[in-house]
């Protein structure tokens, strides 16, 4: 009968055994792993005991017992403390092993040295053998050793129970049981029944609820559960590479996007196969070059995959790389979507500035050109000393001598219809004078210039470009100023007179030259140049001058066209 029992309990904890490793899964807690290996061998050792012919065979069987009652009930410490989320040191678990260690050892002795046994005799009931003992002080320090095992287990659950509202109620309970039977085993019912160890019961009753308890710790880890519903879900690939870019295994749903995953052999490179080689390879070798380099596209047939790379991890060490695989071809077409849509509104509102931006500049000209008509001297000048302006600015660019940027020459022949818009200020019986001026007259004509800085100001006030804006009022400010500070209205030397007010100066100076003005004839070409040159380093910047002569053949072609022009129509 006592036989049966240990034989039951055995089988019992074998089949429970079997059931676990059925259910194991790699994140289950290493303790819990170990009871169930431990259980059946200390079950073991009891039916072997019960079995034994002799003294030395049944101590042997004896100390295969022990392994349970000296580290199983250890183990259950460290599962509580564990699955209740209470942190144990690392020296703590040393001292509490070397504990278990010392009893255990202090039992290998088998009576020898009197620690664990004094005396130890062999005995036979009901065709089952026991042993009668005399037990020495360790036997002591083992039972101080259960009970303080015992009372770690129920202070760490209660503990949980008051503190712990993350640590399921249900949980603790299942945790609670086995160490109240255990203890019950050990130290109360085994009275009742002086012939049959239930201890061994009582570890077999720990399996089924760690059975239980081990269902439900797969739904409580939260990051255990993400995890295997992101592999199992079918709606991301993972493929995984160590840091050799071995390949060492992906799911089902990257296999479907890379069939050629199914050609590769694990812990092969993957240089033997081209697609991964030329499309996956240049990935990790971004990602390992700086990690932050982690997000790539990659399209197939109508469909867009979003590719990001991370590190693999083995609990907290980098073992090699991941790539995690996700259809993103929806939110690649809203986004193609928003850019047409983008792109579109771009070109409407480019179309609609520019269209506000020919009005204004239309305006500003016609502003210009209502002032040039005030003024009986200067018909055309606007026209002409722009045209002069940008050749200069074509030689300028040309001979690379200030190295002008795109947007100054373009500004620079805007502005240039801008430059005497300051006239509109100056009183008709100046301004339209048929002959030269007297000092206060010149004088009156010399505030055209700040004027036309302050109009043009006012004008482009609020306008995008502001760049354009200063330009332009240097331009009208600045455009009588004198390379030898003799000029007006600031009286400016040298590189304190803006460059685009001195290339203005250049063009004004030969249009009002080569031009018939009321009180003059227009001077030929070659008296012009004179002049132009003797001005160079006093009226003008010496470093234009290689620019003036380059551009001098198109000033003189431009000029004599329009006299030919006015020739012709006066003729007709």
């Amino acid at each position: 009968m006592i036989t049966a029992y240990y034989d039951t309990v055995l089988a019992f904890s074998l089949l429970m055994t079997l059931i676990y490793a059925l259910m194991w899964h790699k994140h289950f807690d290493a303790h819990i792993t170990l009871t169930f290996a431990l259980v059946p061998i200390a079950n073991l050792g009891f039916a072997m005991r019960c079995r034994a012919e002799t003294l030395e065979a049944a101590l042997n069987a004896n100390l295969v017992c022990y392994i349970g009652g000296c580290y199983l009930l250890l183990n259950v410490v460290f599962i509580v403390f564990g699955l209740c989320q209470i942190g144990l040191s690392r020296w703590l678990r040393l001292g509490l092993f070397a504990l278990s260690s010392a009893v255990y050892l202090s039992a290998l002795t088998n009576g020898e040295s009197g620690l664990f046994y004094r005396s130890v005799a062999l005995e036979r009931v009901d065709g089952a053998t026991t042993l009668v003992k005399e037990y020495g002080p360790m036997h002591g320090v083992f039972v101080g050793m259960i009970v303080a095992y015992f009372l770690l287990s129920v202070g760490a659950i209660v503990y949980s129970y008051l503190k712990k509202n993350q640590v399921s109620r249900k949980m603790l309970a299942l945790l609670l049981m086995p160490v109240v039977v255990s203890m019950a085993a050990f130290f109360g019912v085994r009275r009742l029944f002086p012939r049959v160890e239930l201890i061994t019961a009582a570890y077999d009753f720990a399996l089924a609820t760690y059975l239980i308890i081990v269902y439900r710790i797969c739904l409580y880890d939260i990051t255990d559960t993400a995890v295997d519903s992101l592999v199992q879900s079918g709606d991301t690939g993972l493929v995984s590479f160590d840091f050799r870019f071995k390949y060492l295994g992906s799911n089902e749903t990257a296999k479907a996007i890379f069939p050629n995953l199914n050609n590769l052999t694990v812990d092969r490179s993957i240089r033997r196969d081209r697609q991964m080689q030329d499309i996956v390879r240049p990935w990790l070798e971004a990602f390992k070059a700086d990690d932050s380099q982690d997000t790539a596209y990659y399209e197939k047939g109508d469909r867009v995959y979003l590719i990001r790379t991370a590190y693999l991890y083995d609990g907290p060490r980098k073992r090699g790389y991941q790539l995690f695989i996700t259809d993103d071809t929806e939110n690649q077409n809203h986004i193609r979507l928003i850019n047409r849509y983008n792109a579109e509104l771009e070109r409407e509102v480019a179309d609609k500035t520019a269209h506000i931006v020919e009005m204004h500049d239309k305006l500003v000209l016609g502003m210009a050109t209502m002032v040039e008509s005030r003024d009986n001297s200067t018909g055309g000048h606007i026209r002409r000393t722009s045209e002069g302006v940008r050749l200069l600015v074509e030689a300028i660019r040309r001979d690379n001598v200030f190295d002008l940027s795109d947007a100054f020459c373009q500004a620079v022949v805007k502005a240039a219809p801008m430059h005497d818009l300051g006239k509109i200020a100056v009183d008709d019986a100046v301004l339209r004078k048929p002959g030269r001026f007297t000092p206060e007259e010149f004088e009156k004509m010399k505030a055209h210039a700040a004027e036309g800085a302050r109009i043009v100001r006012e004008i482009l006030d609020g306008t995008d470009d502001a760049y354009f804006q200063q330009i332009a009022e240097n331009v009208a400010h600045y455009h009588h100023e004198r390379w030898d500070g003799s000029g007006y209205p600031e009286g400016l030397k040298g590189d304190a007179i803006p460059l685009e007010a001195r290339v203005m100066a250049v063009a004004d100076v030969y249009d009002a030259l080569v031009s018939k003005r009321v009180y003059k004839d227009s001077m030929s070409f070659e008296a012009a140049h004179g002049i132009i040159m003797e001005g160079m380093g006093r009226h003008f910047d010496a470093r234009l001058e290689p620019c003036y002569l380059a551009a001098r053949p198109k000033l003189e072609a431009y000029y004599s066209a329009l006299s030919e022009t006015e020739a012709s129509e006066a003729s007709a």
